[in-house]
C-alpha cells in the first residue's frame, strides 16, 4: 500500500516578490503607488515653499472680504459690498441655471431631430442634416459670439417701444418685451410669502419655494401612485382604468391652493425713462449663451438618438405597424423606450460637455463660476491657486453629481433579463 505524500510548503522569501507570479503584480502595484504618492508629495511641499517664498502662504480667507463688483444676471441678492465667497455662490447658481436650461432644451431639439433625420420626406430629412453637419463643424465659442451679434444688433431697442406710433410692442398681452437689451418677462411675487431663511449668511433660501416644491413633489408622488395602481389593475384584468383626471388633479389643486393662500400674483415689466422695470430680466449674455449651447449639443444628440433608433431591429416596427398601431405611437412606445439603453450613455457625455462648455460665458459677459471665482476674484487677489482648485472642485462637482442622476436613470430603464 503506496501513500501520496505531499511536498512541503516551501518558506517565505523576499526574492519571491519578484519571481512569483503570485507576488509580482501586487509588488510592482505597491511600488507605483509608493512613487506616486511620493510624488504628490513632493509637488504639494514644492508648491507650498514657492507659496511661502513669495508671501502668498495657501489662505481662503479672501473669500469674506469684500468683493467690490458688481454681477448683472444673478439669482439672489447681490452687491459690490457683498464678500467674494456670496460673488462665487451667485456664478454657481448662473452655471447651474445654464447647465439646466441648456440640458433640457438640447434633449428637446436633439431628440426632434435626431427623429426627422430619419423621416421618410426627403427635404425635411436633408435639412436635419444640414442643421447637424453646420452646428457640429463650427466651434461653440462661434455660435455664441454670433447669437450674441444677432440678439443685439436685430432686436429693437427699448426706445422703439416708446410714442404714440411705437416702432416695437410687447407681446402676450404686454407681459413681454424682447428688445436688444434683453428680454423681460413677467416675474412670481406672492403678496403673503413666508419670507426667506438664511443659510451661513451666504444666501437665502426662500420658505415660499420650498412650500411649492414640497406640495408639487407631494402631487407628483401621488400621481405616481395612482399610475402604477392602473398598472396592476390592468395586469390583473386586462382592462385599464382611466386616471389622467385624477393625477391631473393630484398634482395641481393643492398647488393651487397653495399659490392663492400665498397670495401668488405676476410683476409685469413697464417702460419707465430709458429703459424697463419690473419683471424678471434675461439678458442676452444668458439667452446667447443658453441657445448656442443648446443648439450646439443637439447636434450631438442628434447624431445619439438617430444611432439609437436604427440599432432597434425593423422588425419591431414592422410588428407595431401590424397591429395597427399609428407611426407616431410606434416610435413613443415601441422604438423610443428600446433605443434608450443605447442612447443613455454617450447623452450623459453630452451634458457633461455642455457643463463645462458653460465656462465659455466670460465671451459674452455672463459671469459665471468662471467669470466670478476664476475671473475677478482671482485678479483683484492674486490668489490663484486657490481659486483655480475651488472652480476645479465645483466643475467636478457638478459633473458627478449629473453622472449619477443620468447613471441611476439610466439603471431604471434598462431592459430586465428574465
Amino acid at each position: 500500500m503506496t501513500t501520496s505524500i505531499d511536498p512541503p510548503a516551501a518558506s517565505f522569501k523576499l526574492s519571491m516578490l519578484i519571481y512569483d507570479t503570485r507576488y509580482r503584480s501586487i509588488t510592482f502595484q505597491t511600488i507605483a503607488l509608493i512613487a506616486f504618492l511620493i510624488f504628490i508629495g513632493w509637488l504639494f511641499n514644492n508648491t507650498a515653499q514657492n507659496l511661502a517664498d513669495l508671501g502668498k502662504e495657501p489662505s481662503f480667507g479672501f473669500m469674506t472680504e469684500q468683493a467690490g463688483y458688481d454681477i448683472n444676471q444673478r439669482l439672489i441678492d447681490y452687491n459690490s459690498q457683498s464678500t467674494h465667497l456670496r460673488a462665487a455662490f451667485v456664478g454657481l447658481l448662473n452655471t447651474l441655471l445654464i447647465a439646466v436650461l441648456g440640458c433640457i432644451t438640447a434633449t428637446i431639439v436633439g431628440v426632434l431631430v435626431g427623429v426627422l433625420r430619419l423621416s421618410g420626406n426627403w427635404l425635411i430629412a436633408r435639412l436635419m442634416t444640414v442643421y447637424v453637419e453646420m452646428f457640429r463643424n463650427v466651434p461653440v465659442l462661434m455660435w455664441i459670439v454670433l447669437c450674441m451679434a444677432i440678439l443685439i444688433e436685430s432686436l429693437p431697442s427699448p426706445r422703439d417701444f416708446r410714442g404714440e406710433t411705437p416702432e416695437a410692442s410687447m407681446m402676450l398681452f404686454d407681459s413681454v418685451a424682447i428688445t436688444n437689451r434683453g428680454v423681460y418677462i413677467p416675474e412670481p411675487l406672492f403678496s403673503r410669502g413666508l419670507g426667506d431663511v438664511s443659510v451661513g449668511g451666504v444666501f437665502g433660501i426662500s420658505l415660499d419655494l420650498i412650500a411649492v416644491l414640497i406640495v408639487l413633489g407631494a402631487g407628483l408622488y401621488g400621481a405616481a401612485k395612482i399610475r402604477k395602481r392602473a398598472d396592476v389593475i390592468q395586469n390583473a384584468t386586462g382592462v385599464r382604468p382611466r386616471t389622467w383626471h385624477t393625477r391631473l388633479a393630484v398634482v395641481f389643486v393643492p398647488l393651487i391652493i397653495l399659490l392663492v393662500a400665498l397670495g401668488f400674483h405676476l410683476g409685469y415689466p413697464a417702460l419707465k425713462g430709458f429703459n424697463f422695470q419690473g419683471g424678471t430680466h434675461m439678458r442676452n449674455s444668458l439667452i446667447a449663451l443658453w441657445l448656442a449651447l443648446s443648439l450646439y449639443t443637439a447636434a450631438f444628440i442628434a447624431e445619439i438618438v438617430r444611432a439609437g433608433i436604427l440599432a432597434i431591429s425593423g422588425g419591431q416596427t414592422e410588428a407595431a405597424a401590424a397591429l395597427g398601431i399609428r407611426p407616431g405611437r410606434i416610435m413613443s412606445l415601441v422604438v423610443l423606450p428600446q433605443a434608450l439603453r443605447v442612447i443613455i450613455p454617450p447623452l450623459i457625455s453630452q451634458y457633461l460637455n455642455l457643463t463645462k462648455n458653460s465656462s465659455l460665458a466670460i465671451a459674452v459677459g455672463y459671469m459665471d463660476i468662471t467669470g466670478t471665482l476664476m475671473g475677478i476674484t482671482l485678479n483683484q487677489t492674486g490668489r490663484e491657486l486657490e481659486t483655480v482648485l475651488m472652480g476645479m472642485l465645483v466643475y467636478l462637482a457638478i459633473s458627478l453629481s449629473i453622472s449619477s442622476v443620468m447613471n441611476w436613470y439610466n439603471s431604471r430603464v434598462k431592459l430586465v433579463e428574465r
